[in-house]
């Protein structure tokens, strides 16, 4: 499973991508909001920092203005890839985009249903947000299972990327349960790197080799 980080912050993006973990980015309007960045300036850098793909969301609400927002997003950079709504607007904006030669991430998926929609009209990528389902009861990892299931029983391409991951455990669990990506926050890649015990074995061979050197 390849590893994304969901975040708009250049500072962020900069130390999880010099682990040479890091196989592209998502982003969405609130993240760039939250930390006062434009999409063009975002971009400028990230494009930098990490080679694959980065996914950027479109505001418009009808499949033409989708369309023309997404060409021009693209026109940033190569990496771009667009995330969609899981609407009927954005099922239609696929053609068009496709036809533009632009890459699509269907975002906003709850359901397997949806994520078998987003395969037909095209979808590069779906984001189905296991967070969100988790937060109202749900099981997200039982429904990546359901669409890993469907689209492996069909020989669909679509890429499944698991989105909306509030702990480090829904990383075990999406991995488990079939997802392509996790996009994963920054604070959860901080909570995934470390554990007690490395730190604890850590400090006792340190511990053991300054004895050492002092006989």
């Amino acid at each position: 499973m390849k590893l994304y980080l969901d975040s708009a912050d250049l500072r962020e993006v900069a130390e999880i991508a010099a682990w040479n973990v890091l196989s592209g980015i998502t982003t969405n309007p609130s993240l760039l909001a939250k930390v006062g960045q434009t999409v063009e300036g975002f971009m400028a850098r990230a494009a930098d920092l990490v080679s694959g793909p980065i996914s950027l969301e479109v505001m418009a609400e009808a499949a033409a203005a989708m369309v023309a927002e997404a060409k021009q997003l693209k026109k940033l950079g190569e990496q771009v890839v667009i995330k969609v709504p899981m609407t009927a607007e954005g099922l239609k904006a696929q053609k068009g985009m496709h036809a533009a030669g632009l890459k699509t991430n269907i975002t906003l998926v709850f359901s397997a249903n949806q994520a078998l929609l987003a395969a037909a009209a095209g979808g590069d990528y779906v984001s189905p947000f296991m967070g969100r389902l988790d937060d109202n009861g749900a099981q997200g990892f039982q429904l990546i299972q359901e669409i890993k299931a469907i689209y492996r029983e069909y020989g669909i391409k679509t890429k499944i990327i698991a989105a909306s991951l509030r702990t480090a455990r829904e990383v075990t669990d999406a991995a488990l349960a079939g997802a392509d990506i996790a996009t994963v926050p920054y604070a959860i890649f901080q909570k995934m790197v470390g554990h007690p015990l490395t730190d604890l074995g850590i400090e006792r061979f340190q511990q053991d080799w300054a004895a050492a050197q002092s006989k």
